[in-house]
């Protein structure tokens, strides 16, 4: 039986197609799962636009933010059965004798291969998944949310685990994509006052913002970061990527605060990090998530605490995936959803 995929198949710019892929075959201690929605990340973008800087194994199934039904089982499986409502981490080959993977930090494992640039993605109807990468979906979680579950877990690690905000904290947000709004959200759920800022092509998303009680900026902050006392904001959470936005950073934080980056970008910096040391600041990296930031992030969805509804800008077939990719690329939707069929 074969389906249709999206498919990044080789380096270069624009390199993604629809092909037809045979079903997978599971090992003993994988699930095979039938797709119902796949979320569009900013990294399938740069895949496709081949200004990514990891490795890709070509060619390989985009899409890593996936939920959908266990179709099958491997014999060793015994939590799950068919049909159960899943969504997947995103670790799919992990060295379980690693150090990382053995205290409980998997997703640091530096031989670690995820979903849609190491192994096949989602963006087709069925894709195989380790048994050990799955958490269950409450009948309250619509499958066009669960999707996201995963870039909720990205800014969850960012802002909870890594700033460890406290509530009262002023946070400046540099990037209104997915995951600088998600970072956003989960600011104010932690009570922080929450600043976000973007570019003048950013309009739309920052309206989207808003919807999460945040202030919005094109440009520049400043004020109101130094607005409580003339230091500087608490947090700046960078989810935008770019070289800049770090000397953007290093500005804006008060002395002794923090600045979480959990936005990727190849650039070289060009610029002096002495401001972090003159601040006494800490400049912590946030990477991926572990299984207790996921059944977290699922409790906070289902309890309606945590709504990703507002950033959802539509959900497109798999065949219209080429609309959806172009619709975020451009700004036009902060977050497209795939469906298989």
């Amino acid at each position: 039986m074969k389906s249709a995929a999206v498919v990044n198949y080789a380096p270069e710019k624009g390199s993604v197609e629809i092909r037809e892929i045979e079903k997978p075959t599971i090992g003993d201690n994988d699930i095979l799962l039938e797709v119902a929605n796949v979320g569009v990340c900013g990294s399938d973008l740069h895949q496709w636009t081949a200004d990514h800087s990891w490795p890709v194994n070509y060619p390989v199934v985009l899409g890593h933010e996936f939920g959908g039904f266990i179709a099958e089982t491997g014999k060793n499986v015994t939590k799950w059965k068919e049909g159960d409502r899943v969504v997947s981490e995103t670790a799919a080959i992990i060295d379980m004798n690693s150090p990382m993977t053995k205290i409980g930090l998997y997703n640091l494992d530096p031989s670690r291969k995820g979903f849609g640039y190491g192994v096949n993605g989602a963006m087709t109807r069925y894709v195989r998944v380790p048994e050990r990468c799955l958490h269950g979906v409450p009948d309250q979680i619509s499958f066009e949310h669960a999707c996201l579950t995963e870039p909720c877990c990205v800014a969850y690690s960012a802002v909870v685990e890594n700033a460890r905000l406290k509530p009262g904290d002023r946070v400046v947000v540099l990037g209104p994509g997915t995951i600088g709004i998600l970072c956003a959200a989960m600011a104010r759920l932690c009570g922080a006052e929450v600043a976000i800022v973007g570019l003048e092509s950013d309009k739309h998303r920052l309206e989207i913002a808003k919807q999460y009680g945040c202030e919005v900026f094109i440009g520049d902050a400043t004020e109101w970061a130094m607005r409580r006392d003339g230091l500087g904001a608490d947090c700046i959470i960078d989810a935008a990527g770019a070289s800049i936005t770090m000397k953007i950073a290093m500005a804006l934080v008060r002395p002794n605060g923090i600045i979480s980056k959990v936005g990727w970008g190849p650039q070289p910096l060009g610029f002096s990090l002495d401001p972090i040391i003159q601040k006494n600041v800490r400049l912590q990296g946030s990477f991926s998530h572990n299984w207790p930031i996921w059944e977290r992030v699922i409790a906070l969805m289902a309890s309606g605490a945590l709504d990703v509804s507002p950033i959802i800008g539509g959900v497109w077939s798999i065949h219209d995936w080429h609309t959806a990719f172009e619709k975020m690329h451009k700004g036009e939707v902060v977050k497209s959803v795939l469906k298989p069929y």
